[in-house]
């Protein structure tokens, strides 16, 4: 198990924590909490072995090495799949001993390897990292494009399933929902609460902590407090504790209060000198309790906009790409005053290219937009943070909206998204990613938006902005379309939802779950969807290419199933001989002395063919792998 006993942890000038405790133990899924800064990720660093700590005890099991997803990927040309492949480590670094042990001809050696390859269940890994990119999003075909050819958003998918390829006892995950899509998350849901390891996550997302945790532990104060449960039960057990420690508090200050007005009132009277000077050492004794504490919480509102256009604008049979290609097909939208959508598909679906065209920031291709005269739109990309000067101060970023306004006003306002003190007035290239997208949030909210688009807008916020975001949009007055994997963004936010579907924008009738439900039934009949699209050609035709198809199939399969055949007879013959060579090793005879040179040749004789046996049942498996993936890629084209 992890333990951490009276641990401080330092980071510079900052204390991150002080004589803290904790214990993990094997099998838990933990939830890893706290503000932005508080030092969440240097405890991972810190897990990892990469940096140390300054005073206590932390102790990992050494056999125990963590899992953890790379934040950068370089521009590689080996295919997703065998890029995936390789966080099984154990299984690369076995596949190269193995290479070397032939090229040497180390028979018991090969033997010894080929034995370790099937306990880790070696030859189902290339399935198991296909099943990982399939769930993640890539199709098969893109699981044998280079790495290079992906975004970054898609390259970090890559460094997921690597880490989730890996076979651990500890697997942490920093923010891995922030560049997926809402059906990806609910994979991912799935597929970690199928592995059994110790997993510590770090997610600001409430429903996927409820889906993937069962105990949390909170990073505040410099301390680390466990709650047994999820993030939900969390919230109670906080709201419960900090409770009654505010009650305990405001008891013990009113005994403060008496004994120091019994102080007050008779220290200077002999009769009661005695008493006082007892009261005053039971006061200097006294196990002081502090006040329940909680965080300073972000508070904000949008303002009411100054004018409200009905309809804010129009989308009339727009055509949306990039060049030469278009994405999106004949899109129609009216957006009234007051509406409140969230925009739904799957990644690359065509979301953030809509949101641009709404902004004006990408010309349609065909149709038009109409826009209100009095629409003022505010837009939150998750590109935007780059769009900041890392040189200025947040109080210089709201000036150039308003030069007007007294510098004062400016830091009142950002008083409430926490730039606070000196921070409103230093350059903003130390803050972090949360702290700039708090900072996009405010130059939003100053400019008074009568149309909100926001795309991605959680993906650097912890819980506590969340939640002032997600009240500030309650009471929004205009309009608003948002783009979120934030499943209690979207549900408290947003009334309806539209969706992008193969290049066309729907109206969804139903919640969230109708959609989720809806989006596996999707998956589950995509094949029979295909089929029912392509009514164009004709039976025979269709005949033909299935005719062409499974002669192929036999041409492919033929010379696999002899290979098969024969290596099957081989293997009777190797088990045969293995057998009379074990009778023999079994009988008392075998160890006399006049029988001790067909002792040894007989021990040389069964390493033998147990090496060959395992070289010919690997071959026999590759066959049969290569004619299940034959059979299935026909299975596809049928």
């Amino acid at each position: 198990m992890i333990e951490i006993k009276n641990l401080t942890l330092q980071r510079g000038n900052k204390t991150l924590l002080q004589n803290a405790n904790l214990s993990i133990y094997p099998g838990q899924r933990v939830a890893l909490i706290g503000k932005n800064g508080s030092g969440k990720s240097s405890l991972f660093a810190l897990i990892e072995g990469k940096i140390n700590y300054d005073s206590g005890d932390f102790r990992l099991p050494k056999h125990w090495k963590p899992a953890t997803v790379k934040q950068e990927t370089p521009a590689l040309d080996i295919a997703a799949i065998d890029f995936v492949l390789q966080g099984d480590i154990e299984l690369q670094q076995l596949q190269l001993e193995l290479r070397h042990a032939e090229e040497r001809n180390e028979g018991i050696r090969q033997g010894e390897l080929h034995a370790r390859l099937e306990e880790i269940d070696a030859y189902s890994a290339p399935a198991r990292a296909a099943k990982l990119l399939t769930g993640l999003g890539f199709s098969q075909q893109e699981q044998l494009q280079p790495v290079r050819s992906f975004s970054g958003g898609w390259r970090m998918r890559l460094n997921l399933a690597q880490a989730l390829m890996y076979r651990t006892e500890l697997l942490l995950l920093d923010e891995p929902t922030n560049h997926l899509d809402l059906e990806t998350v609910l994979w991912l849901e799935n597929h970690l609460a199928s592995i059994n390891t110790t997993q510590i996550i770090i997610s600001h997302d409430r429903d996927f902590l409820n889906a993937t945790t069962n105990i949390t532990v909170e990073l505040a104060q410099q301390q680390l407090t466990l709650y047994g449960g999820n993030y939900d039960f969390y919230q109670q057990e906080r709201a419960q504790r900090l409770s009654q420690q505010q009650n305990a508090y405001l008891k013990q200050q009113a005994h403060i209060q008496h004994l120091e007005a019994f102080i007050n009132r008779f220290k200077a009277k002999a009769t009661k000198a005695v008493q006082a000077q007892s009261r005053i050492k039971a006061l200097a004794k006294l196990e002081r309790i502090a006040p329940a504490h909680l965080d300073s919480e972000f508070s904000f509102t949008f303002n009411q906009p100054e004018h409200l256009p009905n309809p804010l604008l129009k989308l009339e049979n727009l055509s949306l790409g990039y060049s030469d290609k278009t994405i999106l097909h004949n899109i129609s939208l009216s957006v009234q005053s007051g509406a409140r959508y969230g925009l739904l598909g799957v990644n690359g679906s065509g979301k953030s290219t809509l949101i641009k065209a709404i902004s004006g920031s990408l010309s349609p291709q065909a149709g038009q937009i109409i826009r209100a005269e009095k629409l003022k739109i505010g837009y939150f990309a998750q590109h935007q943070l780059e769009t900041l000067r890392a040189d200025q101060s947040p109080v210089w970023h709201i000036q150039q909206l308003s030069p007007q306004v007294r510098e004062q006003e400016i830091r009142n306002y950002l008083g409430s998204f926490a730039f606070i003190g000196e921070m409103a007035l230093e350059p903003i290239a130390p803050f972090s990613g949360g702290e700039k997208a708090r900072l996009a949030l405010a130059m939003i909210v100053w400019q008074k938006p009568n149309l909100l688009l926001l795309d991605e807008p959680t993906n650097h916020l912890d819980l506590d902005m969340r939640h002032a975001l997600t009240i500030a949009l309650q009471s929004f007055q205009g309009a608003l379309i948002v783009v979120s994997h934030d499943r209690s963004l979207l549900e408290s936010t947003t009334d309806s939802f539209i969706y992008l579907n193969q290049g066309t924008l729907h109206h969804f009738d139903g919640d969230l779950n109708n959609y989720r439900q809806w989006r596996l039934t999707q998956e589950q009949n995509h094949n029979e969807l295909l089929h029912a699209s392509s009514d164009s050609i004709n039976r025979k035709e269709q005949k033909k290419q299935q005719a062409q198809q499974r002669q192929q199939k036999a041409r492919l399969i033929k010379p696999l199933l002899a290979n098969i055949e024969k290596a099957e007879h081989e293997m009777d013959r190797l088990q045969q001989q293995l057998q009379q060579y074990e009778q023999f090793l079994a009988n008392e005879e075998a160890y006399l002395d006049e029988n001790k040179t067909k002792l040894q040749q007989t021990i040389t004789q069964l390493s033998e063919v147990k090496v060959k046996l395992a070289q010919i049942e690997e071959k026999w498996l590759e066959w049969q792998q290569q004619i299940e993936a034959i059979n299935q890629t026909h299975l596809i084209d049928a």
